[in-house]
């Protein structure tokens, strides 16, 4: 066992829709990549009264779901198999008292080192944490402990609890043990982006305001919130997306180049971003932040319910679905260039695209010809469903006129052969290897909930009206009025 590896990785909420869609099927993957130490177990943490053998079925029968026909049955049962299972309530010490039992062994053995995954809803943060902690799980129980807490999204739900969690965490585990996780942050194409900027020089030289008009990032859903409609009608998408996914983006776009690769020297870089961004001023907020809800609608053709329809939102709801804002980062690099923001619920296609559109040239060469009106330029980052980049250039037809078309020039991340990898394989073997650089620091998620703060208090405060979009669209008309110039519009296919 190399000295970065845990003993043990428990996961809590392990029958949980995050568990059950994303977890266990990347470690699966990881199984079936050999990524794992021989004697690297595992711990699935639920209420449901279980025996280790049922839940070893669950486990194959959701992967299986999940991964079909392309399944390995050998290396399944080997996942299967470094699994054992604690029934119990998470506020309740007994269960605890079993898991540490469970775990005893291999602490009597000699390693301190056991990953905890909190992969349960925000509300049971804070009595896991404490939890942990009386059952000497923590650094203060143990000082030559090097336990991983790992934390989903959302962390906390507006600046001042996102500041109590954090005091929370701190008062039982050190900064070097929590990873904050972000999945947008483990996606290949979020990656590739360093790679598309720091390592080709004709791209960096026009990664600034002289040369970029403006940055659009779109995440949108075809999705709605069935199932999560009692979580999602107290949170909202500016909660649930635009704090931290969207915003991390934002901060990996317009990141300056940092000295290393080292985790903290990457979060340096992104902090000062999110400190660079403009405040927006409460009465302000207007011209800077729109929100919205779908109605009933059609999607691919089928009918599909609005969201005050759903059951667990509550009468006359303004919670958004479907947010839009706009962003300036005051610095040498980005002064003047907006950034535009948008995420929904219910659109037309799912879809995740980073778009960067340039200026047009400054000598209008082309006046009196056909090019008299040329479009821009545009870099454009798939994130999601085909993970790609592309250029859009101007070149002339073959013929007598002086007549263009737009030519795209496709770098894909993946040749024929190459399977993606997901999100979650990528950091959860990063948080067993201890490699921390795609995990955000609270520095981060504190600037970044500074930004929207003054958005959510205008919202919070104005429960009496709401925009409202079809499911199956791009989202409200109105959300042009964000916009700074009339030729800039939403850009929704790559």
């Amino acid at each position: 066992m190399s000295a970065t590896q845990p003993c043990s990785f428990v996961i809590f909420g392990a029958t949980g829709s995050l568990a059950r869609e994303k977890l266990l099927p990347s470690l699966y993957a990881l199984e079936r990549a050999e990524k794992f130490h021989d004697h690297l177990r595992f711990i699935a943490c639920s209420r449901r009264d279980w025996s280790v053998g049922e839940w070893r079925e669950y486990l194959m029968e959701r992967v299986l779901t999940k991964h079909g026909a392309a399944i390995d049955e050998r290396c399944l049962r080997r996942l299967a198999e470094r699994f054992d299972f604690v029934s119990g309530d998470l506020h309740d010490p007994q269960m605890y008292a079993a898991l540490r039992d469970k775990l005893g062994s291999s602490i009597g053995a000699g390693c301190s080192d056991v990953v905890f995954y909190l992969a349960i809803p925000p509300a049971d943060f804070f009595g896991v944490i404490t939890q942990l902690h009386d059952a000497g799980f923590s650094a203060h129980n143990d000082k030559g402990s090097r336990h991983r807490i790992v934390v989903e999204k959302p962390f906390g739900e507006d600046l001042a609890s996102a500041r109590r969690l954090n005091a929370h965490l701190h008062g039982y585990f050190n900064e070097e043990q929590i990873y904050r996780i972000d999945h947008y942050l483990g996606k290949e194409t979020v990656q590739n982006l360093l790679v598309f900027r720091f390592a080709n020089t004709l791209i960096e030289p026009i990664w600034n305001r002289h040369f970029i008009d403006h940055v659009q990032i779109t995440v949108a859903e075809e999705v709605g919130v069935e199932g999560r409609a009692g979580y999602y009608d107290g949170a909202g998408a500016l909660r649930d997306m635009l704090q931290n996914h969207l915003m991390q983006l934002l901060s990996v776009v317009a990141m300056e180049p940092p000295a290393s690769l080292d985790a903290d020297a990457l979060r340096d870089e992104k902090v000062k971003v999110l400190r660079s961004i403009r405040p927006i001023p409460r009465r302000s907020v207007s011209n800077y932040a729109l929100r919205a809800q779908y109605t009933a609608g059609q999607l691919h053709g089928e009918s599909v319910s609005g969201y005050q329809e759903l059951e667990g939102v509550e009468p006359g709801s303004t919670t958004e679905t479907y947010v839009a804002a706009k962003f300036y980062i005051d610095n040498w690099r980005w002064s003047g260039v907006p950034f535009y923001l948008r995420t929904g619920k219910r659109m037309a296609e799912q879809v995740s695209l980073i778009s960067i559109r340039f200026r047009h040239p400054p000598q209008q060469l082309f006046r009196e010809t056909p090019l008299e009106n040329i479009e821009p330029n545009w870099v454009v980052l798939a994130l999601q469903p085909n993970e790609s980049m592309h250029l859009e250039v101007h070149t002339k037809k073959p013929g007598l006129g002086m007549n263009t078309r737009r030519s795209r020039l496709l770098a894909s991340y993946r040749q024929e052969h190459e399977t993606a990898s997901e999100a979650y394989e990528t950091l959860l073997l990063d948080v067993i290897e201890g490699d921390r650089s795609l995990f955000i620091r609270f520095d981060e998620v504190e600037h970044a909930w500074q930004v929207v703060d003054p958005i959510l208090r205008h919202w919070d405060g104005d429960t009496g009206f709401i925009h409202t979009y079809p499911a199956g669209s791009w989202g409200p008309d109105e959300s042009v009025r964000l916009f700074d110039s009339e030729d800039h519009s939403w850009r929704n296919e790559v």
